[in-house]
């Protein structure tokens, strides 16, 4: 399922093409391109779930004008988000690109993931699918893209 939110998300929106096709003739698309029927079910509820947490009568998330705190997370979500995953998530929120909305946004599409243990990489694909997906987020999207393609200009030692 990641793989054809990776390819949709490289495809239609990070490539900037329009995405003019309704669910039937995109379900077709991905079929074409290799992808099973029922992991691109499963790609495009995830997608619809993710619009859906836009909505603000569904939000049960905390208002990101509260004073920080730290996020207690479940044993499933532990499971799901290693150290590195859980830290990187932290290090988001101090450098203020992540929220605690945003936050509970992309911890709620991680769970939904297939598999049992998500990677950093991954982790950094979902951030970025979650806050181009939040009207307001443009600027915490282009951090978030620049940390995920600065391969920095300098020498590396």
């Amino acid at each position: 399922m990641f793989d054809i939110l990776m390819y949709l998300f490289e495809t239609y929106i990070h490539s900037d093409v329009e995405l003019l096709m309704d669910h039937d003739e995109l379900t077709e698309e991905l079929s074409r391109a290799g992808f099973h029927k029922e992991e691109i079910y499963k790609a495009l509820d995830w997608l619809e779930q993710l619009a859906a947490l836009q909505d603000s009568d569904k939000q049960p998330y905390l208002n990101p004008s509260e004073i920080p705190s730290l996020r207690v997370y479940t044993a499933p979500e532990i499971a799901k988000l290693d150290v590195p995953c859980r830290g990187f998530l932290l290090f988001l929120e101090q450098m203020k690109v992540l929220n605690a909305e945003t936050r509970e946004m992309v911890i709620d599409r991680v769970m939904e993931l297939d598999g049992p243990e998500l990677e950093l990489e991954d982790l950094k694909w979902v951030i970025l699918m979650v806050l181009f997906n939040v009207p307001g987020s443009e600027s915490a999207y282009q951090q978030m893209e620049e940390l995920l393609f600065d391969l920095g200009d300098g020498p590396l030692h």
